[in-house]
């Protein structure tokens, strides 16, 4: 190549990559007239060229971009580049970038970019167009949709592991929803930059929640697809593990009390008489321990039995650590639907294990959360249990509360969120948990020295 022609490839560059930056400032200008609510977020991401992709990407704090494909966006259609725009700041808003690590990371891709995509098809702004003309598009979000209610990238990803599409339909998957490069996102080693902007983009979600309240309470529409998906991302992560020891007593365990025992003591005999300490470790503790305790599973035919497998799965997990589960138990897991199916006792380790190894669910009608709890009061009043915390139950809401507080701790536990919303009695705990949190939960207890 010649260098007149190196010259002018150059500056053609350069004209490029100036054009560039004046185009997708007017994407991010246009955007924030038609979307006020996002006004931080928009202006989040500094814009500049760069040779890290021959797209477009973004790392969180900036945009870099190929002039020759951002060009070639502007000339194909004005409204490409402003969803191209929001679909990277909505990478950043539910923090895609940062969570790319823990996963498979083509079928994470996939997924963000399939959840993004579904938000931006269902806004009707002008400056977006009129959404995508593939066929695909429809079809893919109906199946989706029958598996969750929101299209998180979370319920996606799940979803693609699950179903394990052949090579050829996840290539048309990705060349349908594509539109940005994620090769400058988080990875393996991610550092406390990522950390710090990850807590950044938390924050401008937070507002852009905040702002999107107020929006929609004005009566005005459009973006609830942007809110429900920013909701989803918000939602504080629920410690499972913890969340069960809160219906533990106190209990002594032989092991050493840290709080009870004084070392200034102990080191001073040692170093006064050579090897007679003054005092001596305490040989017990008092710790919170799971001793009566009442799980409850809702068998109709709206609760998925994979979900109760899995659910009873990481609750078995969790009890079998050493912190949680005490080696004597009175744990009663019941099976109903509109009638008491099945109740089984548990008082060890090894009956738990066994229970789950053949656990079988029964049932399939309709769904009255009555008979459970008039159950458990029949064994309160023939004295089965002493110390009675709490009764967990794995539902998705719907069915026939009972009136009346019991008199010990109440949790419904849903995985997701359910399809319709379901007001629980002001008595009750309501806890929405996530796939993920109990498989964190699972991980966490799997490292610890289980009982024997």
């Amino acid at each position: 190549m010649s260098e007149t022609t190196e010259r002018t490839l150059a500056v053609e560059q350069r004209d490029l990559a100036a054009i560039g930056i004046d185009i997708l400032h007017a994407a991010r200008n246009e955007l924030y007239v038609n979307l006020p609510y996002m006004d931080a977020a928009l202006c989040a991401l500094s814009i500049e060229p760069g040779d890290a992709t021959l797209f477009v990407a973004t790392d969180g704090a900036r945009i870099v971009y190929a002039g020759s494909y951002v060009a070639d966006m502007f000339m194909r259609s004005r409204t490409i580049v402003n969803r191209t725009y929001l679909h990277m700041v909505l990478h950043c808003m539910l923090r895609h970038l940062y969570k790319k690590h823990a996963h498979d990371p083509l079928l994470w891709d996939l997924a963000c970019d399939v959840a993004v995509e579904s938000i931006l098809d269902s806004l009707n702004y002008p400056c977006l167009g009129n959404g995508s003309a593939a066929a695909m598009r429809p079809k893919v979000y109906g199946r989706l949709r029958r598996e969750m209610p929101v299209l998180t990238a979370e319920g996606i990803y799940r979803y693609l592991v699950q179903s394990a599409l052949a090579p050829d339909e996840r290539v048309r998957w990705q060349r349908t929803f594509f539109a940005d490069d994620h090769v400058l996102w988080a990875g393996e080693d991610e550092n406390e930059q990522s950390e710090r902007q990850d807590e950044k983009w938390r924050e401008l979600s937070e507002r852009t929640q905040s702002g999107m309240e107020s929006f929609l309470a004005t009566s005005a529409t459009g973006g609830e697809s942007i809110y429900e998906q920013v909701k989803a991302a918000n939602r504080d992560a629920v410690d499972y593990r913890a969340f069960l020891r809160r219906f533990a007593v106190l209990h002594e365990v032989c092991a050493v009390d840290g709080d009870a025992f004084d070392y200034v003591f102990y080191t001073y005999g040692l170093r006064l008489y050579g090897n007679m300490p003054l005092v001596e470790p305490p040989e017990t503790k008092e710790d919170r321990r799971i001793e009566d305790f009442v799980i409850a599973v809702d068998t109709s035919m709206s609760t998925s039995g994979e979900l109760v497998r899995k659910f009873l799965s990481c609750t078995y997990s969790i009890l079998c650590s050493t912190e949680t589960f005490a080696r004597r138990v009175n744990i009663r897991i019941l099976q109903c639907d509109d009638k008491l199916r099945s109740d089984v006792a548990i008082h060890d380790m090894r009956e738990l294990q066994d229970y789950m190894e053949h656990f079988q669910l029964t049932g399939g009608s309709a769904t009255d959360f009555r008979p459970v709890f008039e159950h458990v009061q029949t064994l309160l009043d023939e004295g089965v249990f002493t110390q009675l915390r709490g009764l967990l139950y794995f539902t998705d809401g719907m069915g026939i509360y009972p009136k009346k507080r019991p008199p010990y701790d109440v949790a419904f536990v849903m995985l997701e969120n359910p399809a319709i919303e379901m007001e629980t009695p002001p008595w009750a705990i309501r806890l929405m948990l996530a796939r993920d949190e109990l498989e964190t939960a699972y991980d966490n207890t799997k490292r610890e020295e289980p009982i024997t």
